[in-house]
């Protein structure tokens, strides 16, 4: 067992970045999520027993989610993305107006022009871009639905909750959704909070392929499986 931290701060989860791209690396980055499979590639990569989530692994993880779902249900396949965590952070909610706006047209947009996206699922983190010494202490999930085009609506899982409720908030916001607060299984140590972006992510994902309204999809009885995304990411 280990003991719950007294205080957020101590909730030391890894949300931590790589410095951001230029704007061409960012764009030609952007438009490899629109491809049938993420770019990154997911061989090889080490999570132990208590490691902090960095963005690879969480991209990673995200890349054999959907190849899974382009096999099982490609309908549902082609209406989810899986967004990258740079994404998501530095293009989505802290970049520009202009950089969100091409980051948001790229990622809803299919491959002939058409915006296919209903669902959005966006790890979010408390990285700051603007304050070296704020790398990011936590990971939580932002799930929008987007079916109704004029009033999405935008569903925040949170492991250790109230923690990233600024950023979620400006997420949602920069998305043009309204923000929801969604029931999830609170975490009982300091790392597991990318874990269960992760496992959350692939619970909803198995519910809205039963057709099941993102409205109504709380985890609170969510279990996390370190173990089995280990095995996951070491393929």
């Amino acid at each position: 067992m280990v003991d719950l931290p007294s205080t957020p701060h101590e909730l030391r989860d890894d949300a931590h970045y790589a410095p951001a791209f230029s704007s061409t690396s960012a764009d030609a980055h952007i438009a490899a999520l629109n491809q049938t499979a993420s770019s990154h590639g997911h061989g090889g990569l080490e999570l132990g027993a208590r490691d902090w989530l960095s963005d690879e692994h969480i991209a990673a993880d995200y890349t054999l989610l959907i190849q899974e779902l382009q096999r099982d249900n490609p309908d549902l396949a082609s209406r989810t993305r899986l967004v990258d965590p740079l994404i998501a952070h530095y293009h989505l909610r802290l970049g520009s107006e202009s950089v969100a706006a091409r980051a948001f047209q790229r990622l809803v947009h299919n491959q002939d022009g058409n915006d296919t996206a209903d669902f959005l699922f966006l790890p979010v983190s408390d990285a700051s871009v603007s304050d070296p010494n704020r790398r990011g202490s936590h990971w939580s999930l932002l799930l929008v639905d987007r079916r109704e085009r004029a009033r999405p609506a935008a569903y925040h899982y949170d492991s250790a909750v109230g923690y990233n409720d600024a950023p979620a908030a400006l997420l949602a916001q920069r998305l043009g959704a309204r923000l929801e607060l969604a029931r999830m299984t609170q975490q009982s140590n300091g790392y597991d909070c990318g874990v269960f972006v992760l496992d959350g992510t692939r619970a909803l994902v198995r519910r809205l392929a039963q057709r099941r309204r993102p409205g109504m999809l709380h985890l609170d009885s969510l279990v996390v499986d370190r173990l089995a995304l280990q095995n996951r990411l070491r393929c």
